[in-house]
């Protein structure tokens, strides 16, 4: 199984004939996804690689194409208004890749796409993988491997880092979520933990944080709480400066809120075993899961 994506999800491209839109959906038909449309205004009626329908609005890809999730490229001063386009279409699952949108348009959107009753995973992410099933964004497929090891994390290139490192020693993924490093994004940590404890095909789940803010501190909370699972952690930027943000708009230090090293004694105070470093992931999993 899988959480939020699998082999049944119908996909709407949003922005699918843009630069990114369309490499991007190129490399998620190859790997299997089912895209059902796309969507650019004003090229309503052609078609993308020959055989996706491109419609000039979201509502009409799920009308007539039964489309259920979205994927989002499109730039920063129109993502907003996707995304919730997406949500009133009846889109209950909605991935944004965009980086850049302002914090006041997110607060507004993400409030929105809830009282539809959707999901929102991002902006500012690189989506999520289902092995094997699904690939909503930019994950690269040839990293993942199909397995028992839940993904989370809040950066982009870290999170192949880290299911490189998995798949190598044989531990592959039941999906793996980028949930992006903005101030203000959809689903967080613990929507996605509780997902992976609910899903049977995850064993174990590995998080990866980053400095800034509290979620990591939150989700460790939550881990000791709620969960049954094994979790290990990951937390970067250890070596950053307060007061500089370092990558992510998130990913700032202010004081000693927010620092690697708080992150991290958090974690371990609520049981959470932490790797010092991306490579040592999988020696972590196989001693939590006795393998």
């Amino acid at each position: 199984m899988a959480i939020f994506a699998d082999s049944s999800t119908r996909v709407v491209v949003q922005g699918i004939t843009g630069r990114d839109g369309s490499f991007h959906s190129a490399q998620m038909l190859e790997y299997g996804t089912k895209i059902a449309a796309g969507v650019t205004p004003g090229k309503g009626g052609q078609k993308f690689d020959g055989k996706v329908p491109i419609f000039d609005t979201v509502e009409e890809a799920v009308r007539k194409e039964g489309a259920t999730a979205s994927v989002i490229y499109v730039p920063a001063a129109f993502a907003a208004s996707a995304i919730c386009e997406a949500a009133d279409s009846g889109v209950k699952l909605i991935v944004c890749i965009t980086e850049g949108i302002p914090v006041l348009d997110m607060l507004r959107t993400t409030r929105y796409v809830a009282d539809k009753g959707a999901r929102l995973i991002g902006p500012n992410c690189p989506g999520m993988i289902s092995p094997g099933q699904a690939k909503l964004g930019i994950i690269p497929g040839q990293i993942v491997e199909q397995g028992p090891i839940g993904v989370v994390s809040r950066s982009g290139t870290l999170t192949y880092e880290v299911v490189w490192a998995l798949t190598r020693e044989g531990f592959g993924q039941s999906s793996c979520i980028g949930i992006g490093g903005d101030p203000v994004i959809g689903t967080n940590f613990i929507d996605c933990l509780d997902a992976f404890e609910q899903d049977p095909q995850t064993e174990a789940i590995v998080l990866i944080g980053e400095i800034g803010g509290a979620d990591e501190q939150n989700a460790a909370r939550h881990i000791r709480e709620h969960l049954s699972k094994p979790v290990v952690g990951f937390v970067a930027g250890r070596t950053a400066p307060p007061g500089r943000r370092m990558g992510h708009a998130g990913a700032i230090i202010s004081g000693s809120q927010g620092t690697a090293a708080e992150k991290i004694a958090t974690f371990r105070d609520n049981g959470v075993e932490v790797a010092e470093r991306p490579v040592d992931v999988p020696a972590i999993v196989s001693k939590q899961l006795n393998v």
